[in-house]
């Protein structure tokens, strides 16, 4: 799955929280100055194409949906994020992490503790 653009992943992320909805009603969403409709349009067939989004169709116009959900987007983010930065070592990752001070030694045995105790 490809990594979203910031415009992208802005307009997933209001259909994640909204749910299905209608162009009009995405850009009704923004706060002034608004993008233009015809540029939300372009990016939702897009993202449609790209397999983000599904729709269904009312007369002559088209409700958008989500086919996908964040946590399975936020999943293959992180997955693309280690192969192409870490080898696809999750192992490398976390090191690294540790070595940055991003998460400390007790948290990382927290995070053991609670993997093997199975929570």
């Amino acid at each position: 799955m490809k990594k979203l653009t910031n415009k992208e992943k802005e307009i997933m992320d209001l259909y994640w929280q909204h749910g299905p909805m209608f162009v009009r009603e995405l850009l009704e969403l923004y706060a002034e100055p608004r993008p233009h409709f015809n540029t939300l349009s372009t990016i939702v067939r897009i993202l449609e194409r790209e397999g983000f989004l599904g729709h269904k169709k009312y007369g002559n116009t088209y409700q958008y949906y989500p086919l996908i959900t964040e946590a399975e987007y936020g999943r293959t983010s992180i997955a693309g994020i280690v192969k192409n930065y870490f080898g696809d070592s999750y192992l490398s990752a976390v090191s690294s992490f540790v070595k940055e001070e991003k998460i400390s030694l007790e948290e990382l045995r927290e995070l053991i503790n609670e993997i093997e105790s199975g929570e």
